[in-house]
């Protein structure tokens, strides 16, 4: 019963925090981090005494497929390079500097027990990398090479944690240590490819999104445990298993299942993530506690504490800005992969450690001298950089002036996305009507699909103050429709006039459509330093490629609007004559309309802060 209090009292602290964290614009880890730590000193607070197992083994598999489904299997290849780089190379070089760091700092520390405690100290954590990127607003370039970054070192680090410790009592050679990372490696990625392929061909014939979800609550450990079992990294296979599945996901699963996975992972994933830094703080007095014990003072522990965190930053540092001048001095290929001084800062700086670190230093030997100052150098360099470079990252990320993630320009790609899918959709409707469909059901097809393309577009544009765009007064309106519908549902239910299976299924409905529902709000204006405008990509479309190029104006009305006395919803500029018309989701649509009279093929937006381009004709963004 004590046990079950304590874990429903974490998970109401962490929802608590969390909470008013998004209410004030704090970032949650940090706030959690330090509550768990004055917590830790209340009377009756329980001693936490992280079991390594139980962190390696149940709570990190599940931590690292939740990032894994997240991440594009197209960046990981894309980002190969810097992955081996700061994954593999990064890893040995912060493990034999801070190793040798200690070994200066703590006289009569065996060489190898100095290299394990840099082992352990070595790998920035998936999640804190993870968690802290997405709040505190990191450049998306950034965030991914972290978040790629920390998904594969840990696997890195716990090899040379391996070998560091048996270097303790026995002396492996280089060619076994090597095969030992070569096969943990192979035998990590066959295992994980071989768990996701054979996944998949079950998700393939499943339809329940109850037992797809329940798959993917395994499928970690489907991974992790069979490769620890052959001596290969569990963690590795765990991440192969989840970018596979990711990626394999749209051709395998059934949308509601996708739906399902991803909302109770994304549950699953918060309580996980924000637990283990109110878990790392409510430590604290274990540690100071084992650490008053040692024979060594306390400044010479303090000393001790502060040249490791200072090694394990320094040499992140050293690594990144030394690998970045390398490749900008190399061939042309190097170059292109080359990091901006400004991208090798935050990378830098952004290298926070969690729990993977506090739950690596309990497997040092119970008996290795000193091993409590050990494990509070680790505790020391988890904290130091979770609080001293996580809570200077947002000055750090203003100081160098890249720009974090832009809802305007994801909406700009994703209303183009979904012009491109809606397109695809109306073909494919052409192909499989015969003419014998009834006439309402074909137009009710196309109506939703159109509308759904221009929900996306309606995002966009300056806001309307006290107008609606028709997506959001569809919406407004339905959703008072369902509100009345469901309270005669309800009366139902009350009166007991209806079976409680015809309940459940009619408010099901009515559940599915209100999810459905448009409902997009209004993009603010950003500051931005240009116009948006799409990422500069080949075109395929030689009208965009020939069109005028000059400075975007802003338009303040449609002319055609203005004749007829309609409304319009956003604008667009004829680049070929000036013509100022409104955009599909206007009801007269005086743009496209334009189009058709005059063949002119190229607008661009006339929206304050837009300079983007279309082409009538080939229906391209650019």
């Amino acid at each position: 019963m004590e046990v079950v209090a304590e874990l429903v009292a974490l998970v109401v602290v962490v929802g608590l925090v969390a909470a008013l964290c998004d209410r004030f614009g704090y970032p949650t880890p940090l706030v959690l981090l330090v509550v768990g730590a004055a917590a830790s000193f209340l009377p009756h607070a329980p001693e936490i005494r992280l079991d390594p197992d139980l962190v390696l083994h149940a709570l990190l598999p599940p931590l690292l497929y939740a990032t894994a489904v997240r991440t594009s299997l197209f960046d990981f290849r894309h980002n190969k390079t810097s992955i081996v780089s700061l994954s593999v190379v990064l890893i040995v070089f912060t493990t034999g500097v801070v190793g040798w760091v200690t070994w200066l700092v703590l006289p009569g520390v065996a060489v190898a027990a100095a290299l394990a405690l840099g082992a352990v100290v070595a790998p920035p954590d998936a999640v804190a990398a993870a968690a802290l990127g997405r709040r505190l607003g990191l450049p998306r370039k950034v965030a991914t090479l972290l978040e790629q970054e920390s998904l594969v070192n840990d696997a890195a680090a716990l090899i040379a944690l391996t070998v560091a410790v048996s270097a303790l009592t026995s002396s492996p050679s280089a060619p076994e240590v090597a095969g030992d990372f070569l096969w943990a490696v192979v035998g990590a990625v066959l295992i994980g490819g071989a768990v996701a392929a054979l996944l998949a061909m079950v998700r393939a014939r499943l339809r329940d999104p109850v037992l797809d979800t329940l798959i993917s609550f395994v499928a970690p450990y489907l991974a992790f445990l069979p490769a620890e079992e052959v001596h290969a990294s569990g963690v590795l296979a765990t991440v192969v298993t989840g970018l596979a599945l990711a990626h394999l996901s749209p051709r395998v699963q059934t949308a509601s299942a996708r739906v399902t996975e991803a909302i109770t992972w994304r549950t699953v994933a918060f309580v996980l993530e924000n637990a283990v830094f109110l878990v790392i703080g409510l430590q604290l007095p274990g540690l100071l506690s084992d650490a008053g014990d040692s024979d060594l003072g306390a400044g010479r522990i303090v000393a001790v504490c502060a040249a490791v965190f200072a090694a394990t930053v320094v040499a992140r540092f050293v690594f990144i800005f030394g690998l970045a001048g390398i490749l900008s001095a190399g061939t042309p290929r190097m170059r292109r992969q080359a990091w901006s001084p400004g991208i090798a800062g935050l990378v830098s700086w952004a290298g926070m450690r969690g729990v993977v670190t506090l739950a690596a230093a309990q497997l040092l030997p119970e008996d290795l001298p000193d091993r409590e100052v050990l494990l509070l150098a680790a505790f020391t360099v988890v904290v130091g950089s979770l609080l001293v470079q996580g809570s200077t990252l947002p000055w750090l990320v203003r100081r160098v002036g890249l720009p974090g993630p832009d809802p305007a320009e994801d909406a700009l790609r994703a209303a183009e996305l979904g012009d491109a899918a809606s397109a695809a959709g109306l073909r494919r409707l052409d192909e499989l009507t015969t003419g014998h469909e009834p006439v309402d059901v074909i137009k009710r097809l196309r109506d939703r699909s159109v509308a759904r393309s221009h929900a996306a577009w309606e995002r966009l544009g300056r806001p309307l103050e006290d107008k609606e765009t028709p997506s959001n007064t569809y919406a407004r309106l339905r959703m008072d429709m369902l509100a009345a519908e469901r309270e005669v549902v309800i009366r139902a239910r009350d009166d007991g006039t209806a079976p409680g299976e015809v309940l459940t299924a009619a408010l099901a409905a009515i559940d599915v459509e209100e999810s459905l529902l448009d409902r997009q709000e209004e993009l603010e204006s950003l500051a931005r330093d240009r116009a948006l405008a799409p990422a500069p990509r080949g075109s395929r479309c030689e009208h965009l490629e020939t069109a005028p190029v000059s400075e975007p104006h802003p338009a303040s009305a449609c002319e055609d609007c203005l004749v007829e006395g309609t409304t319009w919803v956003h604008l667009r500029t004829c680049l070929s004559c000036g013509h100022v018309g409104c955009c599909d989701s206007s009801p007269r649509r005086h743009s496209r309309a334009h189009f058709g009279a005059e063949g002119h093929p190229v607008v661009v937006s006339a929206e304050p802060g837009e300079a983007w381009r279309w082409c009538w004709v080939d229906e391209e963004l650019g």
